[in-house]
């Protein structure tokens, strides 16, 4: 059982050594190259990377390799078993990895909770509204079959974010096969849209959608609750929780939209 997770980066960054991680370079397109694998090679969206983010990386691996599991996470966010341990230490290893891959099927960030907002609903104050419209169209002419699993999930005070995950090869064939026609066509409709801060909805959108596919995945028993296990995350990097708040009251009270990341 050969295991990776990949490590979306698009700078020169100190990533971890362990076996379980490929650091690939997202959005290598027409860039010059990082030292890392680059995600312009073989079949592509690479250039698409100003509004899918490090969802062309996953489209890469999806599409040119054969890993019998595949994950996602980012250079400044890891899984952790211990989130307690400072740097690198606390990052998720291979053989942690694999050994709870012989009890679990699906290895997920935990939860964010929104508490007061849904996930609709903080994405509609903090972002534009019109992307999870069209997501909703999409998908009622496309997958119909998944309509009544986008509301309720949308209706969720929580979900699996920052399209982060460690999933057998079918799921994520499955999930793939599912997830980047919305999004091509989502592209199609709304196209450019402000800001390259705003024009990275694609990516975000996902991080709903990906709540959605599970959710069908579990109604349709494919995947088993039971078999989903839940990690904290590490973030490598400061975080200004000042502004964080701030930003949040911001668009919950006063509908005031993010305009760059925290």
């Amino acid at each position: 059982m050969e295991t990776k997770v990949l490590i979306a980066c698009h700078k020169e960054v100190e990533v971890s050594k362990d076996d379980l991680y490929l650091p690939l370079q997202v959005g290598a397109f027409q860039k010059e190259s990082i030292g890392f694998q680059r995600d312009d090679e073989g079949e592509n969206i690479s250039d698409l990377n100003p509004y899918y983010s490090e969802l062309t990386g996953l489209y890469w691996a999806w599409k040119n390799t054969n890993y019998d599991y595949l994950g996602l996470c980012h250079y400044r966010r890891y899984f952790s078993t211990n989130p307690k341990k400072k740097g690198f230490d606390g990052v998720l290893e291979l053989e942690e990895a694999e050994s709870l891959f012989t009890h679990f099927k699906v290895i997920l960030p935990k939860k964010r909770k929104y508490y007061v907002e849904t996930l609709y609903s903080h994405y509609a104050n903090t972002m534009n509204e019109t992307h999870l419209i069209e997501t909703r169209k999409i998908i009622e002419q496309n997958n119909p079959e998944y309509l009544d699993i986008y509301d309720e999930t949308l209706k969720q005070t929580s979900g699996y974010m920052f399209n982060m995950f460690i999933m057998p090869r079918e799921y994520v064939d499955a999930y793939c096969a599912w997830l980047f026609p919305i999004l091509e066509e989502l592209l199609k409709r709304i196209g450019k849209d402000g800001t390259d801060f705003e024009n990275r909805y694609c990516g975000r959108v996902a991080e709903r959608l990906f709540n959605v596919w599970l959710n069908k995945q579990i109604k349709d028993k494919i995947v088993l609750p039971s078999e989903i296990y839940e990690l904290p995350y590490i973030y490598l990097g400061k975080v200004n929780y000042y502004k964080k708040a701030k930003g949040f009251i911001s668009a919950k009270l006063f509908k005031k939209k993010y305009t760059d990341s925290f």
